[in-house]
């Protein structure tokens, strides 16, 4: 079977920031694992860091482009939501990162959100799956078992990361599902900025009890700042701006960018390994997401459909 995709010529105009964003968000796993190796933070506090600096940034971009705040209750409502979401999101990602791996945490959580997605859409009657689509989410699930299913690490740690790596996931899904409307007036830049800094302050009540302190040496802020600028902060924005004009399939193909760098870094820093047969369930899943942009619209994306 052979899978073509055709791209106009805007859209290739969009194809350099997916694929700057896909990478730079396939830093976000082992910059969280260094801030936390160097602070001696919880996995939860590392989350509030990520989150608060970069939304910082981009709520700072916002006010310089937009000279404003948000105004209604429909966009506030929006940003609360996308807050809560990002906090579990994030919460839920290091907390995986820390129990089982780098690879493991970001494989499953990226690789099961387009499946909660597909089986929401079916259940609402939003858009069902047929059997084209039925047999690529067999596809991917069969790829998550196949991976899950190969222990790199101790038995409880494979299973913990691979629970909250699920849990992440369906915040991801929630988050694309939740912004498929837009706002009046809400870019997803402003969106963005704001309801990661509103997830910052609902992680920091449940971090305090871990600590929130780090020591403020050089190479540890450099650490903080370098999680919350490209992983965050600069890969949102460059993802906003390549996503109109590459559309939401050819975007969709590119985020598999971040599972992948994630997997190349873990193996050339951190000395993780994958065995054949996990890798044949990664290539499984990338197969499965392919296919799966490929059978989707080309419609509107909001900003805040995207992933990490």
């Amino acid at each position: 079977m052979s899978v073509s995709l055709s791209v106009s010529a805007p859209a290739r105009g969009g194809l350099f920031p997916l694929v700057a964003a896909g990478i730079l968000w396939g830093t976000g796993g082992l910059l969280g694992a260094l801030v936390q190796d160097r602070t001696g933070l919880a996995p939860i506090a590392v989350a509030a860091y990520r989150l608060g600096v970069g939304g910082a940034i981009l709520v700072l971009v916002s006010l310089l482009v937009h000279r404003g705040i948000p105004r209604g209750r429909a966009a506030w409502r929006r940003i609360g939501a996308v807050g809560a979401l990002a906090a579990i999101f994030q919460a839920c990602y290091f907390a995986a990162i820390a129990a089982s791996s780098v690879v493991l945490a970001t494989l499953v959580t990226i690789g099961a959100a387009p499946v909660v997605v597909a089986l929401v859409d079916h259940v609402t009657g939003r858009r069902p799956v047929d059997r084209r689509r039925g047999a690529t989410l067999s596809l991917a699930v069969t790829g998550l078992a196949i991976l899950v299913g190969v222990p790199t690490t101790a038995a409880t740690g494979l299973i913990a990361g691979a629970a909250l790596s699920l849990i992440a996931a369906t915040a991801f899904a929630a988050v694309t599902i939740v912004t498929a409307r837009p706002i009046p007036d809400l870019d997803a830049v402003t969106a963005t900025g704001y309801g990661f800094l509103g997830g910052a302050v609902l992680l920091t009540f449940p971090a305090a009890g871990t600590g929130l302190t780090i020591t403020p040496a050089p190479a540890t802020l450099l650490a903080v700042a370098a999680l919350g600028l490209a992983p965050t902060a600069v890969a949102y924005a460059l993802f906003f701006h390549g996503l109109p004009a590459a559309g939401a399939a050819t975007a969709a193909v590119l985020t598999l960018l971040e599972p992948l760098t994630a997997t190349v870094l873990a193996a050339l820093v951190l000395g993780e390994r994958l065995t054949p047969v996990a890798w044949t369930g990664a290539g499984l899943l990338a197969i499965a997401l392919v296919l799966t942009a490929t059978t989707t619209a080309r419609e509107p994306v909001t900003a805040d459909a995207g992933e990490s």
